[in-house]
């Protein structure tokens, strides 16, 4: 089967219901409180991680694995949720979804020690990776037009917003120490919430693939073991001192990721469905919107843990005083990515270069704020870059989702929401991997201190956004 018959297979399925289930206000609203809690969970974390170590007399490795079994769990079963999504029906599967994430954080938040609670945490974000995926489903599947485009403008400032208020509730909840839970809140949270979501799940339209395209066992197993391979080592090799083990999983990943590929090659050849079609992977609007949200996702996630840490360990703000700090890029990100999708209407893919540049003159502004005023820098002097940096991630996220579903038949709308979010989260993991632990060597007082650290690690994420700027000029237009 050649990609052009491929393609076009898929879209003629696509095409065959005569009716399409609508999207009310609510149930966007829904979908979007289930977005919204799978990605506060992510960054909630961070500053409670000291009180829990405090707590539990948890090691280094044992904390990051806290963060870690999550993300890792995450990103390796999202595209395995979208694909379930679209066999067994998408509302059923956001609803067990949020089942046992509420579950799940509860078990969270009662864990008795700290090996319990990385198993909660990875229990978690298999949870997570079963929801998510059907949240951006369900947008694809039942809208269009201009509908769709608010939708997904709504969703790029959920996650942006989700992120920030991930830190900030996560301190305001530690400090509170409610009822004297002291960490356990920002888990025992989501039950309520998650509660009320599934009561409100139950009028979402139900939509699934009209010709369900069945599991890829061998493709499912194998970019499992590519994802892990990668993250577990690179977000645990540095806290335990680069074991052999870690070091034989890196080797294994090239060799993981050339099997999968040619796994799921070979699949298609012979007529099969393959987890992730080469064919649909081969689309401009696919490969190179993934391929510029590489960097540009690696960038944020490296960004909104080194600022953070920063914020606390050099500035001395506090979790409260972290997340204020935030609130401007809040107020950009949410604000640009509800009027994105008119400006994308009328600019088309320039929206992602223009919301790169106001990022790079962000960031840029930030280091120029850190030379003249460290360590004297409050809220007041830090805002105008994070306002700018708020704007332009508005501008580029929420594009950048647009572009590569844009041309996903509908049939594969679970498959094509599973690798943009996989593309997001092992893209964020690799961030925090690579630059967060550069950032965590580099600080130390008997190294280059804080302050220089930070800078060197930002003016990195300024190249990385000049790779987003320089790529986003090729991308397709998402209007045609």
């Amino acid at each position: 089967m050649t990609t052009t018959e491929t393609v076009s297979t898929v879209r003629t399925r696509a095409t065959e219901a005569s009716v399409r289930p609508g999207l009310t206000p609510a149930g966007l609203v829904t979908v979007l409180l289930g977005a919204a809690l799978t990605i506060i969970d992510f960054f909630i974390v961070n500053v409670a991680l000291p009180t829990i170590d405090a707590d539990l007399k948890a090691s280094t490795a044992t904390l990051e694995l806290v963060v870690a079994g999550y993300g890792i769990a995450y990103a390796v079963l999202l595209v395995v949720g979208g694909r379930l999504g679209d066999t067994f029906g998408r509302r059923r599967m956001y609803t067990i979804g949020l089942a046992l994430f509420t579950l799940t954080s509860l078990a969270c938040g009662i864990a008795p020690n700290a090996g319990t609670l990385v198993i909660a945490r990875v229990a978690q974000g298999a949870a997570a990776a079963m929801l998510l995926p059907q949240v951006l489903s369900i947008i694809q599947a039942s809208t269009d037009g201009e509908h769709r485009s608010r939708a997904l403008g709504m969703y790029g400032a959920t996650g942006g917003i989700a992120t920030v208020i991930g830190q900030l509730l996560g301190g305001a909840l530690v400090a509170a120490n409610v009822w004297d839970l002291s960490w356990r809140p920002i888990f025992l949270v989501n039950v309520p919430i998650g509660v009320v979501g599934l009561l409100m799940a139950r009028k979402l339209p139900e939509t699934r693939a009209h010709n369900p395209l069945g599991v890829d066992r061998w493709g499912t197993v194998l970019l499992g073991v590519s994802l892990f391979s990668l993250l577990v080592p690179l977000m645990e090799g540095r806290a335990l001192g680069w074991p052999l083990w870690t070091v034989a999983l890196l080797v294994l990943f090239p060799f993981a990721a050339f099997a999968f590929a040619r796994v799921e090659r070979r699949l298609e050849r012979r007529g099969g469905h393959p987890l992730l079609p080469p064919s649909v992977m081969r689309m401009p609007s696919v490969r190179l919107g993934l391929l510029v949200g590489v960097p540009f996702f690696s960038g944020f996630g490296a960004f909104m843990f080194v600022y953070a840490m920063t914020l606390q360990g050099g500035l001395h703000l506090g979790p409260m005083g972290a997340g204020l700090a935030l609130t401007p890029m809040a107020i950009g990100f949410f604000t640009m990515s509800l009027i994105s999708s008119r400006l994308v209407a009328r600019y088309g893919q320039k929206v992602v270069v223009t919301g790169g540049i106001l990022l790079l003159l962000g960031v840029l502004t930030l280091i120029g704020s850190t030379m003249l005023a460290w360590p004297d820098l409050n809220v007041f002097d830090l805002a105008p870059a994070m306002l700018l940096i708020g704007v332009g991630n508005g501008l580029a996220m929420t594009t950048l989702f647009r572009i590569v579903l844009s041309k996903v038949p509908t049939d594969l709308a679970g498959m094509g929401s599973g690798v943009m979010t996989t593309n997001q989260q092992t893209s964020l993991a690799l961030g925090v991997a690579t630059l967060g632990s550069l950032f965590a060597s580099l600080s130390a007082p008997d190294s280059l201190g804080m302050k220089h650290a930070f800078m060197l690690v930002i003016g990195l994420q300024a190249v990385l956004v000049l790779a987003v700027i320089a790529g986003a000029r090729k991308l397709p237009d998402p209007r045609g």
